[in-house]
């Protein structure tokens, strides 16, 4: 069995993927590359063929229709045959040294133990014209050269959260708990680093900056107007986070309190860009959403109002809301997203 499936999602990526693939080859035949062509209208499909015939039994070119992100983890879920499993988006890459240590890291744990559920590591912001890179890593609030679980999660700042940069998941926990992302929508990389968590028990903290996260390229999905432009999706997935919380976890489970923890800052980016879209239909939504959480589950609700980020997010007024987006401001030039 191949020690680590990863998926590449491609739409569009041919003038950037030879990063991506290049830097996971490093591998060798620990690593199954799987290339999802997401319907690509360039010559993203001619570039994963080619990978495909120059390193056969190690990358595998998977053509299908065009259906979003998720599909392209769904499909790549359904024929991974490694026993873990990792999405490297096209743009994106990952440090060769980085690599190396995961994979014998992996074997390791696997040869002395029964394995783990899901293996963290760092991600740096690779920032188009940022010549300062910021790593997000987690050495304070993680245990680290040993298994462990979720009553040792110290306490993480709100720049800190799993996301799939940080994650490869053990392929058959995603199997089991049925992990099925919604297509034809964006920003579901968060689902993807947030439901399975409850049934996550094992976990291992391998301190290397092993994901190159790259942000700047004009139209990426995660550039501000872009957002803007598609809250409608982003507030799906607010919702579906929410929803998950709500009825897959109680308040007594150990995961509780990073789930809620990852859940105030996806309803801060919800509420923040709803007040940067700057209509009076947006702030309705806004108080929406808090609202539907209130009514819905109070319990969660509290938690997240009483957070750093849901109290500067819910100051009360156009003043208050000045202040909520000055803080937003302040944030995106410290952290270095889009």
């Amino acid at each position: 069995m191949t020690t680590l499936s990863v998926v590449v999602p491609s739409y569009n990526s041919a003038d950037f993927m030879h990063r991506c693939i290049d830097s996971l080859l490093v591998g060798g035949d620990d690593v199954e590359i799987l290339i999802v062509n997401d319907g690509s209208r360039d010559a993203t499909g001619d570039v994963a063929d080619a990978y495909a015939d120059r390193y056969p039994g190690r990358v595998r070119a998977i053509h299908k229709v065009n259906g979003g992100h998720g599909s392209t983890i769904n499909v790549g879920l359904e024929v991974a045959t490694g026993r873990y499993f990792k999405v490297v988006d096209s743009d994106d890459w990952v440090d060769a040294d980085a690599l190396a240590e995961l994979l014998a890291t992996l074997k390791r744990l696997d040869a002395d133990s029964d394995g783990v559920d899901m293996v963290l590591s760092n991600f740096v912001y690779e920032k188009e014209g940022r010549e300062k890179k910021r790593a997000v890593r987690y050495r304070r609030a993680l245990p680290q050269a040993r298994v462990f679980g979720w009553d040792e999660v110290g306490k993480l700042r709100k720049t800190q959260y799993f996301l799939m940069h940080s994650i490869v998941y053990r392929t058959e926990l995603l199997r089991e708990v049925g992990l099925r992302l919604p297509e034809h929508t964006f920003y579901v990389d968060n689902i993807f680093a947030y439901m399975p968590l409850p049934y996550v028990e094992r976990i291992y903290y391998l301190d290397v900056d092993l994901y190159r996260y790259f942000i700047g390229r004009e139209g990426q999905s995660v550039s501000e107007q872009v957002m803007i432009g598609r809250l409608d999706q982003q507030l799906r997935v607010n919702r579906m986070m929410t929803e998950h919380a709500m009825t897959e976890i109680s308040p007594d489970h150990a995961a509780y309190r990073y789930m809620t923890h990852y859940l105030e800052i996806i309803c801060a980016v919800s509420s923040t860009l709803l007040l940067r879209s700057g209509t009076d239909d947006a702030i309705v939504a806004k108080e929406a959403l808090w609202r539907s959480i209130r009514d819905e589950d109070p319990t969660l609700h509290r938690r997240l109002r009483r957070g750093a980020l849901g109290q500067i997010i819910n100051l009360p007024g156009k003043p208050g809301r000045k202040v909520t987006l000055a803080a937003y401001k302040a944030a995106q030039w410290r952290v270095g997203f889009n």
